[in-house]
């Protein structure tokens, strides 16, 4: 099989470079024809200035001319993969694809339209730009013979909101790059002993959102505020403003925060923490979908405490040890869930567990994964 990943997806996500990468490791022959038009920009939600806007228009408008001649000149593609953000390439290069005969696999992974209108509210959902975006989500959706995402409920989700057939979507897990998420070095505190001369040390990190649910975490620190344990927050973004000053309000002097931190240095801020914190919202959206933090925490060996929702019980069994759901929004009950991290008198992991999942996780395991998908795809032209 010759795969061609083709467009202006964004190399800067770890989602597409980990199919990729799995892809290769799979044994599938990966070309690539790609103009890189998002390189720098972390959180596309946030362009709201209107030159800066352009801009990106701009050079998306003078990519494809190139993007479309070299693709028209590309032999023997058994398959045209659209990653990452590519609600506009799909449409452009559909009817190219179509005049050559070869099937269109599109990667959402994320919708534009839950993400702006349904979980972040930016946008009112009888505003006319709401429309404008459902309706360029909608056709975009029907120009691919093929819609992968990153769970089966974000399949479903997806399938309804824009009335496709169930079986035109895949779901393939996001996944963790283990060369910047080695095994842990760090050995926990036996009989775990956390005292204020070795505090329980929890991270989070993200973009400061709703999905999130950092409001949760804030208030479970709050409530957990004369325990030893360290809290790390790092991240910027949506809400911000609103949860430093949550923080600054209540004085809570054991929450250390910082603004951002470099993805290859993510890695020593995992290794330092003793729990990993995933998401807490409880948005529709927050439930159908499983961040990358989850993974990258799981491939480090690090216990994660996380809502409960149907996407990460596709990942995960509840009585796995070293993962611990918690009810989305709930701060006593996260505030419980990590009390119990440092009176519980055995490890927090499993390792024979957590070998399973981190081979489930790793790139050639997506690739394989993708690539059955892309196999059946290809069977039924």
């Amino acid at each position: 099989m010759r795969v061609l990943y083709w467009g202006t997806y964004d190399t800067g996500k770890p989602r597409n470079r980990i199919l990729l990468h799995g892809l290769r490791e799979a044994g599938v022959e990966v070309a690539e024809i790609h103009h890189d038009v998002w390189g720098g920009v972390e959180d596309k939600s946030q362009l709201r200035n209107l030159p800066i806007k352009i801009l990106y228009f701009i050079k998306t408008a003078l990519a494809y001319p190139i993007l479309i001649w070299r693709f028209l000149r590309e032999k023997h593609i058994d398959v045209v993969v659209v990653g990452y953000l590519g609600q506009l390439d799909v449409i452009v290069i559909r009817p190219f694809a179509k005049l050559r005969g070869i099937p269109v696999c599109w990667d959402v992974f994320i919708s534009l339209y839950d993400t702006v209108v349904a979980d972040r509210c930016l946008l009112a959902r009888r505003n006319p730009l709401a429309w404008m975006l459902y309706g360029w989500e909608w056709l975009a959706s029907r120009c691919c013979d093929l819609v992968v995402m990153d769970t089966k409920a974000h399949c479903a989700y997806f399938a309804q909101l824009y009335r496709l057939d169930p079986g035109k979507t895949a779901a393939i897990p996001v996944g963790a790059e283990p060369e910047h998420f080695p095994p842990s070095t760090q050995q926990p505190p036996k009989d775990t002993a956390f005292s204020n001369e070795r505090p329980l040390r929890v991270l989070f990190y993200g973009q400061f959102i709703p999905l999130h649910g950092i409001e949760t975490i804030v208030e479970a620190a709050r409530q957990l505020a004369d325990e030893p344990i360290e809290w790390t927050i790092i991240g910027t973004g949506q809400e911000q403003t609103k949860i430093d000053a949550i923080l600054h309000h209540h004085r809570l002097e054991r929450v250390h925060r910082i603004l951002w931190v470099a993805y290859d240095q993510l890695h020593e801020h995992i290794d330092r923490a003793d729990i990993c914190l995933g998401i807490f919202g409880t948005s529709g959206k927050a439930g159908r979908v499983i961040p990358n933090k989850v993974f990258q925490g799981l491939m480090v060996g690090k216990p994660l405490i996380t809502r409960d929702s149907a996407a990460i019980r596709e990942l995960v069994d509840e009585k796995m040890r070293g993962v611990y759901l918690v009810p989305a929004g709930d701060a006593p009950a996260l505030a419980r869930a990590i009390s119990m991290a440092y009176l519980l008198p055995k490890p927090l992991v499993e390792p024979a567990e957590m070998v399973i999942i981190q081979r489930r996780i790793a790139p050639r395991a997506i690739g394989n994964n993708f690539k059955e998908i892309l196999d059946g795809l290809m069977s039924r032209r």
